[in-house]
């Protein structure tokens, strides 16, 4: 007989025969009823005591549990790592194990105590369903892991733009992705929103386009325009003439300026400094050359009869 069963045997024997007979012998002779219970919990002090074996055993084989799924997860990782596996996945991934070890160290130990396996299993199904029915949403957030995790529309490093926030890449956790933003805020986005979102992946190909719109007055010549902006596009070190050479042409007449319309290409990690440089240096060539800067203005004719 286990120690499982025979605590239970002496509970049913504490439940059924020896509750009445306290109940009785209290009502008759409470020295009786006090002699009875002490043999009770006597008995099942004894149990307990020999069952510590079993909980010594037990909770040996928990520590060693733990520090056997740390070692499979500092193994699992250096492989990764040595795979070339991009560390947000890897994150994932070891989150995912992590908890999967935790699990199995939990049944082993439970095993050693006696406990029935169909016990355990019914134990398991009937906390999985209540967890799943309780955290729908976080259930819809480890799906949406897995869908980044194979789709791949992102990888660590990689600047983006989900809708909801635009910055780099830092992490894939089980439930979040964890993004960086330019002014240094950490965001956490739920996997389900990002799986479910449009997302705009501006690192994942080596070159970018740079576009601008240039206003000048009607006044000034856009061919001198064009070509004072084409002459500082050519010019700047970090513009590529593939897979374009600059553009610039006139794009729109608007109410009060010309908008001439100026495409030029680098590098992606190069996009915000040809932005900037490029717009301080036409502004000021078109200051040392006369060309008007025009501003929103309105123009009233008076007629006279």
């Amino acid at each position: 007989m286990t120690n499982t069963e025979t605590v239970k045997e002496v509970a049913e024997t504490t439940a059924t025969e020896s509750l009445d007979a306290i109940i009785s012998s209290a009502i008759n002779s409470p020295e009786e009823a006090t002699d009875k219970l002490g043999i009770i919990i006597s008995a099942i002090t004894d149990k307990l005591i020999d069952m510590l074996p079993s909980f010594g055993l037990a909770a040996f084989v928990l520590f060693l549990g733990i520090l056997f799924s740390k070692l499979i997860l500092h193994i699992f990782k250096k492989c990764m790592r040595r795979a070339n596996v991009d560390s947000a996945a890897e994150g994932f991934l070891s989150s995912i194990i992590k908890i999967l070890l935790y699990i199995l160290t939990i049944i082993i130990t439970l095993s050693i105590l006696n406990i029935p396996m169909t016990s355990i299993i019914a134990m398991l199904s009937a906390a999985g369903l209540a967890i799943g029915l309780a955290l729908q949403n976080s259930l819809s957030n480890l799906a949406g892991g897995f869908i980044i995790l194979f789709s791949k529309p992102f990888k660590s490093g990689d600047m983006i733009d989900t809708g909801s926030a635009t910055g780099t890449v830092e992490r894939i956790n089980i439930l979040y992705t964890k993004i960086l933003t330019a002014d240094n805020k950490s965001v956490y986005i739920p996997n389900g929103t990002v799986a479910n979102s449009q997302i705009i992946n501006y690192s994942e190909q080596d070159k970018r386009r740079v576009d601008f719109e240039f206003g000048i007055s009607y006044n000034d010549d856009v061919e001198t325009a064009k070509s004072i902006i084409l002459e500082i596009a050519n010019r700047h070190e970090l513009v590529l003439n593939d897979p374009e050479p600059p553009f610039a042409r006139l794009g729109v007449q608007a109410e009060d300026s010309l908008q001439i319309t100026v495409r030029v290409w680098t590098l992606n990690e190069n996009y915000w400094q040809v932005k900037y440089d490029i717009t301080e240096l036409v502004n000021d060539a078109f200051a040392e050359n006369g060309i008007t800067v025009p501003f929103r203005q309105l123009d009233v004719h008076i007629q006279k009869d």
